[in-house]
């Protein structure tokens, strides 16, 4: 889809400009908006109508008014490192950049909290405030670029979550700008829980459809008195999966629990953080428990046992925090690591059970037989956020397309395994269709009810996170109204 080309003399073009108190705050040209056509979502590619970058809160509403009165559909982007399409621009939208707005606007350890703009980097955070022992839980494979308005737009997870929860569990407070241009606070001075509806919990993975985010008052925790990293190798995908429910029902909440199978050992030991790893194993555990230092050896201890009664066949404890570090870092460029050695991949994003990990992995490795298409395994094992990376060659005709429905077999296999179809990527345009498989047409109307609320022309983020049912239901209710 193309977007309206725009011309310097455009009146759309100087209008905005006009609202923007940056320099080069607006981008129109053809050559300069290619770089806007696609998040991480790289299938569909849409042109956007023009790139704005405002400053301040005063500047997004400004822009979001004068596009709502003008009828010009809109969005908001940050990082551009959403996996499922959010923030591609579907409508020809103008797209509100919120790079520039990227400050930490205060800490208050007293308080345990913190108050960013949306283009803040997420790991940035930790690192402001790691000198007093502080730092922010939310831990997604590309903290070291991502923001955390796009967290806040996804309800982001990472490595961690299992013990600390995802972002909805660390925001306190928003600053929004509504698609009318009005300026709402929710969670005032920081109090989360205030009467009435959980606001914060519905614009928190809301994917930019609902408002703009354009200031967050978030949790910070103290640092764990200490930690510890065991790697554990087994040479049975089976046995690593039943390890995994066997850790969390001997009582052990681990602060992450991580595996990757064969496929995704072959990538990372074949891209920038090699660490070693037996390349004829079928599966590796990454395992890190924190808490009093008095506790950690007895659960590491507990941990070994677990993994010695299934099998595994070699299971070490990071020997300082370097190599921990390097372990995390082979871990979470895992994604990136497929590059090495496909030419195409799909990330998905599925949710499932721990205790059905065996079933559907053995139903992934079947969907990856069926469509004579390599899948590899990199996931969140403690709470069962299965990310199957679909490898493909998008220079041989039709394999991009094979790949879009291998992706999509395995989250059907998620949901009919009482799971879901996103754990942190979110729906975007990439999963809206297999909205399909956990939702009715009812239970969709519900929610599009709840998005024509906030958000009652559509003009922003149109065309995301809804299937087709969902929008017929919108246009017999429009129609109705007329």
């Amino acid at each position: 889809m193309q977007a309206p080309k725009l011309k310097a003399d455009d009146g759309h073009i100087q209008n905005l400009a006009s609202l923007l108190s940056g320099r080069n705050a607006i981008l129109y040209k053809q050559a300069d908006l290619a770089a806007y056509d696609c998040d991480g979502f790289t299938v569909q590619r849409h042109m956007p109508r023009a790139v704005v970058f405002p400053e301040n809160t005063q500047e997004v509403a400004a822009v979001v008014k004068y596009c709502s009165d003008h009828n010009l559909p809109f969005l908001a982007r940050g990082a551009g490192t959403g996996l499922s399409g959010g923030a591609i621009p579907l409508n020809g939208e103008v797209i509100i950049s919120l790079t520039r707005m990227k400050r930490l606007i205060s800490v208050d350890l007293e308080n345990r909290r913190a108050v960013v703009e949306p283009g803040f980097i997420n790991l940035q955070l930790t690192r402001s405030v790691e000198h007093k022992d502080y730092y922010y839980a939310p831990d997604p494979s590309s903290q070291y670029c991502c923001t955390i308005g796009g967290n806040v737009a996804e309800n982001a997870g990472g490595a961690h979550c299992l013990k600390y929860g995802v972002t909805t569990n660390h925001i306190l407070g928003l600053e929004v700008v509504l698609p009318n241009g009005e300026i709402i606070e929710i969670g005032k001075n920081g109090i989360p829980d205030e009467p009435g509806y959980d606001l914060l919990g519905l614009l928190t993975g809301s994917e930019g459809t609902l408002g703009i985010v354009t200031k967050i008052t978030v949790r910070l925790l103290k640092n764990p008195e200490a930690k510890q990293t065991v790697l554990a190798y087994f040479d049975r995908i089976e046995d690593g999966s039943q390890a995994v429910s066997d850790i969390v029902s001997a009582g052990i909440v681990p602060a992450a629990l991580e595996m990757m199978d064969k496929i995704a050992i072959e990538g990372v030991e074949s891209a920038a953080f090699p660490v070693g790893h037996p390349r004829d194993i079928e599966a590796v555990l990454l395992i890190e428990v924190d808490g009093i230092a008095a506790g950690i050896d007895e659960q590491i201890e507990q941990i070994l046992e677990v993994c010695k009664k299934r099998n595994v066949r070699e299971v070490r404890a990071a020997k300082n925090e370097q190599e921990r570090e390097r372990w995390w870092a082979n871990r979470k460029t895992g994604f990136g690591a497929m590059g090495a050695i496909s030419n195409d991949y799909l990330v998905q994003d599925g949710v499932i059970p721990r205790s059905k990990l065996p079933e559907v992995l053995k139903s992934i490795h079947q969907i990856s037989k069926d469509y004579e298409l390599r899948i590899a395994n990199i996931f969140h094992a403690g709470d069962g956020n299965l990310h199957p990376l679909v490898l493909f060659d998008s220079r041989i005709p039709g394999e991009t397309e094979k790949a879009i429905e291998a992706g999509s077999a395995c989250l059907k296999a998620c949901a009919d395994a009482g799971g879901t179809i996103t754990g942190e990527h979110g729906v975007g345009i990439e999963k809206k269709e297999e909205m399909r498989f956990v939702f009715t047409d009812e239970e969709i109307k519900a929610q599009t009810d709840i998005r024509r609320v906030f958000n009652p022309v559509n003009l922003l983020n149109a065309g995301k996170m809804f299937p087709t049912p969902g929008r017929c239901a919108e246009i017999k209710e429009e129609w109705k109204k007329k």
